[in-house]
């Protein structure tokens, strides 16, 4: 079973999402009712009876899901895979109780309810181990503008925010995020559908997929703003106006945050937005929402929980990085209010905490301290994330938070990815951490400090491409559809031409400065087999190959 190819907001719906999600979620996908107003997480002892052996992991995930877990030597698929036992959860719902959403990472199922419901009959049950309110009613919320952010008129340098991560030279060598899919979970997408600088998404159907698992639908369109202005710093394009950190990747938009209350109950949404978008083969999770306060202080975390392993949505966040998945958050704006510090899920091991300074390279009043509970560094890098350009409407805007600096980091890391396609995600943390300018002494408020993504990518390429001793290397040869040039060493400036066997120039690119070790052309359909000339210029000389375009090479 799979969703249709196009869901009825029009977008491009990734072909994907797994049966048995389906199967056990038919609730969930009915949608949601005012009327249930407790919800409580139910944690099972196991999956019943499952034969590992006997699963296909093709039921389960996407073909992207499972190459993208193979590039990094994961199982597929293992326990974690394999969905919560609908035995279960049918022996739960005959007591009245409707199901909301599952983790199968986890091994949870949200149950919600009109009444208060019996803890200790549920906890009887031979398979259940343990059972948590996590949305109770009967409280006004503190935290309804949780994710309202301050705007004003953006009269600043429309690309410092780039340029700061040296992400300007990353794009004008080619790297945008092309090829790469990027989940954004955040608590709405009000007004994306209108906004100018994302148009080029919709015309390319670059949104592949939306999913709202506060009240289970596919709209995602309404409730906040504040996720459209993420998108806009990850994908906004408007020439010398708004310059996104990726915008050629691909995107899944998904609702995660209730806006309108905070409850742990959002650790359970978050979780199961992480899991569809692992299912559909996501690359990178881009998440500016975080947790520690509750409308019922009995909830709250305390600071020695985040330790990278004491809450909830951190547990889930390392889960998806076990996936292979590159997990960005942001740290906090916590650090001029009593909290001061991080807040989960940032505080997981290579989970990439993001903090936020200010224009000029300095830590903003704002952003969150680490290092985590444990004593690990964090946050991990830093962004500009005060006076960052975004868009919500027709005018374009500043933004102020690490709300802003983390679309930032994720956009970058899906650039990386596109130039070192081999690269685990903990080797993208590893890089991140090596190319920024605090890394011999990272502290407490930059982490490893603000990261040159050239560099990082560059550390990229000495660990996985081999270096060519002398000159260029061109591989395949012959080839079919796209060859890659490997050098040296980065050769700053370059030009590449491609000539036909008479002598006629067919394509041609030029770069001022080019800060990758690998050129790739791709030619599918354009050109005939037959022999060709590749002529490139680079500061340290001229070289040119006879290539060989073939079919079946």
């Amino acid at each position: 079973m799979v969703r249709s190819p196009i869901n009825k907001n029009g977008i491009k719906a990734f072909p994907v999402i797994i049966a048995f999600y389906f199967i056990l979620n038919i609730q969930f996908l009915s949608g949601q009712s005012t009327e249930y107003k407790y919800y409580y997480r139910v944690f099972f002892k196991d999956k019943g009876e499952v034969k590992l052996s006997e699963i296909n992991p093709r039921m389960l995930l996407s073909e992207r899901a499972i190459i993208r877990r193979q590039k990094s030597g994961i199982r597929v698929p293992d326990m974690s895979d394999i969905p919560v036992s609908r035995e279960y959860i049918n022996v739960i719902a005959s007591e009245g109780l409707v199901l909301h959403c599952t983790s199968r990472w986890l091994n949870t199922a949200v149950f919600k309810s009109k009444e208060a419901m019996d803890v200790g009959k549920i906890l009887a049950l031979p398979f259940v181990s343990d059972v948590k309110a996590v949305k109770l009613p009967g409280i006004k919320s503190s935290y309804i503008n949780k994710l309202d952010f301050t705007q004003d008129l953006a009269e600043q340098s429309y690309d410092n925010q780039l340029s700061m991560l040296n992400g300007i030279s990353v794009h004008n060598s080619g790297f945008r995020g092309k090829g790469v899919l990027i989940a954004v979970l955040d608590g709405g997408f009000l007004n994306t559908d209108n906004v100018t600088s994302l148009k080029h998404l919709f015309n390319r159907n670059g949104i592949v997929a939306t999913r709202d698992f506060v009240a289970p639908a596919d709209f995602v369109f309404g409730y906040h703003n504040h996720g459209t202005a993420v998108l806009s710093v990850l994908a906004g394009e408007i020439p010398e106006r708004i310059a996104g950190s990726a915008p050629e990747a691909d995107y899944i938009l998904l609702r995660t945050e209730d806006t309108a209350t905070e409850f742990p109950v959002e650790e359970d949404f978050w979780t199961a937005g992480a899991e569809f978008a692992d299912s559909a083969g996501a690359d990178i999770i881009s998440s500016s929402l975080g947790y520690f306060n509750f409308d019922y202080p009995s909830m709250n975390y305390k600071f020695s929980d985040l330790n990278g392993s004491g809450t909830f949505v951190t547990k889930a966040a390392r889960m998806a990085v076990s996936k292979g998945i590159i997990v960005v958050n942001s740290a906090g704006n916590e650090r001029d209010n009593e909290w001061l510090r991080i807040i989960a899920p940032s505080d997981g091991e290579n989970v990439i905490a993001t903090g936020a300074v200010n224009p000029d390279g300095t830590i903003s009043s704002f952003s969150s301290a680490g290092p985590s509970a444990d004593g690990r560094v964090k946050p991990d890098v830093s962004a500009q994330g005060v006076g960052v350009t975004a868009q919500v409407s027709e005018n374009l805007a500043r933004a102020n938070g690490t709300s802003f600096s983390c679309p930032l980091i994720s956009g970058m890391c899906a650039c990386i990815i596109e130039a070192v396609r081999d690269a685990k995600n903990t080797e993208v943390t590893e890089a991140l951490h090596y190319a920024s300018d605090r890394y011999e002494s990272p502290d407490s408020l930059y982490g490893y400090g603000i990261p040159d993504i050239a560099k990082a990518i560059q550390y990229l390429q000495d660990l996985k491409i081999v270096r060519p001793e002398n000159g260029v290397v061109i591989a395949p040869n012959p080839f079919s559809e796209s060859f890659r040039v490997i050098f040296k060493d980065p050769p700053q400036k370059l030009k590449v031409e491609l000539y036909s066997i008479t002598g006629q120039k067919i394509a041609s690119q030029n770069f001022s400065n080019y800060i990758s070790r690998v050129y790739e052309m791709n030619v599918a359909g354009k050109y005939p087999d037959g022999l060709y000339i590749l002529r490139l210029k680079t500061e340290s000389g001229i070289f040119s190959r006879k290539i060989i375009k073939a079919d079946n090479p």
